[in-house]
């Protein structure tokens, strides 16, 4: 078995049909994230039907990404994002969702940082939804971990933050967890790549706290057409080499798999 933190398969489905077949033969467990109606409903089908088979499972969230306002188009206009909004609410009311994401700050670009007031007020809507109904709240964030750093107290409320390719140094992820917060770290292709910054955090980050993912089809390797699932065991052998310099597994590179595993499920509030 293996878990995906955080992709988007409704995505992948459009460039690698056989995205889905290829997600049950791996064993792969993962955490599906929308920004509309069409991709929610395309990730609750195959998650239903993914229970219907007893296949590995695909978890549900949904979000007003924080790079819409910027880059939507008319998609980012107020209607459709007072729509989108509200279509989030119906899932979590309607008990669909198993989390809140991806939401946060992104100020990578002078187009994004124009919308920084924007997505400050949709995050506390996002925010305040994940504390009403107790959901975990995922988060994109890319310069912008400051801002991360204002809400710690309301942090400390939820049942878990998960971050989305963590973008913090170590000794920021260290102090969120120092005040409290029920943090998890995930990584991807950025430590395959060796991302000097988020290699430290990935080897440093307590191992209970670290998650795996593919942010699939959108994190993809230099030559590759998109990120998928086959990249999961690059990444975990990275983690892998990483995690062995300070830490015995004696049961290998399995038993590193199988306490990421653990830290999924828990992340998301799921019994297995």
């Amino acid at each position: 078995m293996a878990t995906d933190a955080h992709c988007h398969p409704g995505d992948l489905l459009k460039r690698f049909p056989a995205a889905e077949a290829k997600r049950r033969g791996q064993g792969v467990s993962c955490a599906a994230g929308a920004w509309n109606m069409a991709d929610f409903i395309c990730h609750e089908t195959l998650a239903q039907k993914a229970r219907q088979d007893r296949a590995p499972q695909m978890l549900l969230c949904f979000a007003v990404h924080p790079q819409l306002p910027a880059t939507g188009g008319e998609e980012a206009s107020s209607s459709r994002v007072s729509s989108l909004l509200t279509i989030m609410e119906t899932l979590a009311e309607q008990g669909r969702l198993d989390g809140i994401g991806e939401t946060g700050f992104d100020l990578y670009n002078p187009a994004f940082r124009n919308t920084e007031a924007l997505q400050d007020t949709l995050f506390t809507i996002h925010l305040e939804l994940a504390l009403k109904k107790g959901l975990p709240l995922v988060l994109h964030v890319r310069k912008a971990m400051h801002k991360v750093f204002a809400h710690t107290q309301a942090f400390k409320k939820l049942p878990a933050l998960i971050f989305h390719s963590y973008p913090g140094t170590l000794g920021e992820g260290e102090a969120l967890l120092r005040r409290g917060i029920n943090a998890y770290f995930s990584f991807g292709n950025p430590i395959v790549l060796g991302r000097k910054e988020t290699l430290r955090s990935c080897a440093g980050l307590p191992i209970d706290r670290v998650l795996l993912e593919t942010d699939a089809p959108y994190q993809n390797l230099p030559g590759a057409p998109f990120s998928h699932w086959e990249d999961l065991r690059m990444i975990l052998q990275a983690a892998f080499r990483l995690r062995k310099e300070t830490e015995r597994f004696p049961g290998g590179m399995e038993e590193l798999e199988r306490i990421i595993d653990s830290n999924f499920y828990r992340a998301y509030g799921i019994l297995h």
